[in-house]
């Protein structure tokens, strides 16, 4: 354990927390290897605060900078909530308040895989979706305003939920693991995921075009089969795409890029028989 440094000069100030916030929140992905995953960008970004509170305790910032290489991986964003709760519990540990070392490696473990999912469930879910649909819907015709709002609009809200996630971590501490382990991690989970299907199916039915060019006789008369199924159940082709390209990822495990292939030789037939 370090001394004790109850000393203001060696509190956390805002600056020494941004800097320990956008070093794992802009490399977290720079170094992921099979072994430790972001686990090296956890030791980068703790650097600056091992050089102010281990100035002068080399075996104390080499403990702190090898717990802090270890295994770990959850959703970038919302798991910046794990690393605001780590720095409050090091900045105890290195004023020499009664908090183990070990702790900090505990609640990484513990928290990361319930961050994850929650976070997968807000950014993969909910976020992403919508901000692709709107960006699709700009570029039709060709327009470059899709995509540049894409890229922007997640610039500007992805390093924000990074930066509330962070400091509201800092803040909370410890305290924040009852909001998210338990019961209420899986009900939050579940609730985002609910919404994240709907988003997605939403997205699907508004910019899947997929209609069928073929006729069927009614007596003297054709009639277009695509009005007939319009009557029956709108956007029918568009749902059972949907349904295969899932059930191919789902149930057979396939990449996307043999179900992009998968789908593209089903239209190109469909085409060279009339259906599409």
């Amino acid at each position: 354990m370090a001394k004790d440094k109850t000393n203001t000069e060696h509190i956390l100030s805002k600056h020494d927390l941004n800097q320990i916030w956008y070093r794992w929140g802009f490399t977290h992905l720079s170094s992921m290897s099979y072994e430790k995953i972001q686990g090296p960008s956890w030791a980068f970004s703790y650097i600056p605060f091992a050089k102010k509170f281990y100035k002068d305790d080399p075996e104390g910032r080499r403990r702190l900078l090898v717990r802090h290489s270890m295994f770990y991986n959850t959703e970038p964003q919302t798991g910046q909530l794990i690393n605001g709760i780590v720095a409050s519990l090091e900045e105890q540990i290195a004023m020499g308040k009664p908090v183990s070392e070990e702790m900090p490696v505990n609640i990484k473990a513990t928290l990361m895989g319930p961050l994850a999912g929650i976070g997968d469930s807000i950014i993969q879910g909910i976020i992403v979706p919508i901000l692709l649909s709107i960006a699709m819907s700009l570029a039709k015709g060709g327009s470059v305003i899709g995509p540049l709002f894409y890229i922007v609009a997640y610039g500007i809200i992805g390093p924000t939920i990074s930066y509330i996630a962070f400091h509201s971590g800092y803040r909370l501490g410890v305290n924040a693991i009852d909001v998210i382990v338990g019961e209420n991690a899986k009900r939050i989970t579940d609730a985002f995921n609910i919404l994240g299907v709907m988003v997605v199916g939403a997205l699907a039915a508004n910019t899947i075009v997929l209609k069928t060019i073929a006729k069927i006789p009614m007596g003297d008369k054709t009639q277009s089969l695509q009005t007939v199924l319009n009557g029956i159940f709108p956007a029918l082709f568009p749902l059972v795409a949907v349904l295969l390209s899932w059930w191919l990822v789902s149930s057979k495990q396939m990449s996307a890029t043999k179900v992009l292939l998968i789908l593209t030789a089903i239209i190109t037939i469909g085409c060279l028989i009339g259906l599409f």
